[in-house]
């Protein structure tokens, strides 16, 4: 008896992790809440943020998946299937429901999987998985969700107008994480542009700070293709700001992802 009483705590445990980790990202796949739930956390962190997803051990998605199923079971997890074919979960009234009860602020998240593009799908997969791996690595974070909702350093407003895809905090040290495609209209790259220049000239007098904590912002790091790397070097270089410049304030990585638009074939 005592040994089910333990085994009815730990999925209770788990399921209340699941819930937690849906109500702060919005969305998550089962091999994501795999590694943010079922892999071992950093106390602190040991060096600078490595960029690359977190793959799930067999045992982690096994425990996701088994967990998953008994949340559906009680009707407090909604699922829904993504462009690329996959299943992915957010809160029911009910999930959320349970997390106020523990005290935790939470909201259902039925109209987070209701319709939306591959691109757009891709793209939160993406800031997902560096958000869940650096705090694997023992980074304090702001999801895009979180950071959507005003629920981070920058605010509502966020930080001169700006709101990042994901925050990285080390103590009072700031990255913004940014994940870019190719193409971007002109309106939302022009105040890029702006965005990165003012940036650029406030680094000169010292780090940026955000927010009532005075969070020092180090760095812009952008997961993009190489033509928005090569396009955004090259209009900076234009406005005169030299590529040593640049790379004291932004980071390009181009080697992690492969963004394309996913294409479906109609069943004959």
């Amino acid at each position: 008896m005592h040994k089910n009483k333990d085994g009815r705590l730990i999925a209770k445990s788990n399921e209340v992790r699941v819930l937690r980790g849906l109500q702060r990202f919005g969305w998550l796949r089962t091999k994501d809440l795999a590694a943010l739930c079922w892999t071992n956390w950093e106390n602190r962190v040991a060096g600078e943020l490595l960029l690359a997803a977190t793959p799930a051990k067999p045992s982690s998605i096994r425990m996701a998946q088994r967990t998953l199923q008994r949340l559906r079971h009680k009707r407090s997890v909604l699922c829904a299937k993504a462009p690329d074919g996959s299943t992915i979960y957010s809160l029911s009234e009910a999930g959320a429901s349970s997390l106020r009860d523990l005290g935790l602020q939470a909201q259902s998240g039925k109209d987070l999987t209701r319709s939306f593009s591959s691109s757009f799908f891709r793209h939160r997969c993406i800031a997902n998985e560096i958000a869940i791996s650096a705090l694997l690595q023992g980074f304090r974070i702001s999801t895009e969700r979180e950071i959507a909702q005003g629920r981070w350093c920058g605010g509502e407003k966020g930080f001169w107008g700006k709101r990042p895809d994901v925050i990285v905090r080390d103590g009072s040290r700031v990255l913004f994480i940014e994940v870019e495609r190719s193409r971007k209209n002109f309106t939302d790259y022009r105040f890029l542009l702006n965005w990165l220049e003012k940036l650029l000239r406030a680094q000169i007098n010292g780090r940026p700070l955000i927010g009532e904590e005075k969070l020092s912002l180090e760095k812009i790091i952008f997961i993009c293709t190489q033509a928005f790397r090569s396009k955004l070097q090259k209009d900076l270089f234009a406005r005169g700001w030299s590529t040593t410049q640049q790379s004291d304030v932004i980071i390009a990585s181009t080697e992690l992802y492969v963004f394309q638009d996913i294409f479906f074939h109609n069943p004959r």
